[in-house]
């Protein structure tokens, strides 16, 4: 039987959440408004990326990947 899961560290979405509320100099309503933006962004991006694979594209290993391997 798996031992019982701990609760989850939280403290790390904490510190991210105060650290965009600084960005925004305190204003929760500019905070949001940039995530939100983020989002999108992230969004678009990845349905730019998921449209490029079922075409067939398939990123390029990078340089750092291939003297990796």
């Amino acid at each position: 039987m798996p031992a019982p899961s701990s609760p989850p560290d939280n403290s790390r979405y904490e510190q991210a959440c105060d650290q965009a509320i600084a960005m925004c100099d305190g204003n929760l309503r500019s905070t949001i408004k940039a995530l939100i933006m983020a989002n999108e962004y992230l969004e678009t991006e990845l349905e730019e990326l998921q449209a490029a694979i079922n075409a067939g594209c398939v990123p390029a290993r990078s340089q750092e990947a291939t003297n990796a391997a």
